[in-house]
């Protein structure tokens, strides 16, 4: 099993390598075109995410959030989940535990096909399986990556705690 940290790391390395050639730099605060396009995109994502867990309609979730070599790790959770079969199975017994969740974006950055997003994961998480899960919020990195001329998240990875402020 790839050690959390070193799986995040890949992934990154991943977005590197994939945006070698581009030529836009990484985007500072105050918001270019292109900024300002990938906030509203992932915005868009989010909300596919938050409708799809209210309606517990996991395939949204697995085929339209996440792409089919997606990987997400997390803080306490020793297992990685890698690809569509993985996701679907976890987010099956997500869904049941957890009634509503809710996702505020903190820090965005972009560069060409490659863009992160940090941000706080709030989660609804019925009574009796609370001590299951990690305390709400969590803070979260999503990886993403413009594919076909659509973004989509390539992975995750969270840690307890909440961002407090701007990053």
């Amino acid at each position: 099993m790839t050690h959390p940290i070193r799986a995040i790391w890949l992934l990154l390395v991943m977005f590197g390598m994939m945006n070698a050639g581009a030529q836009s730099p990484p985007v500072k605060a105050g918001g270019s075109a292109e900024e300002i396009a990938f906030k509203k995109a992932i915005r868009q994502l989010y909300g596919i995410k938050e409708s799809a867990w209210t309606r517990r309609d996991v395939e949204s979730i697995v085929t339209r959030f996440y792409a089919p070599d997606a990987v997400s790790v997390g803080e306490g959770d020793p297992n990685t989940l890698k690809g569509t079969k993985q996701f679907r199975e976890a987010y099956t017994q997500l869904l049941e535990d957890i009634t509503s969740v809710r996702i505020e974006s903190v820090r965005s950055v972009v560069n060409g096909n490659a863009g992160w997003d940090w941000a706080n994961f709030y989660a609804t998480v019925k009574p009796e399986k609370a001590a299951e899960y990690p305390p709400s919020p969590v803070r979260i990195l999503f990886l993403f990556s413009k594919e076909n001329g659509r973004w989509i998240c390539k992975g995750d990875i969270f840690v307890k705690g909440k961002f407090d402020g701007p990053l």
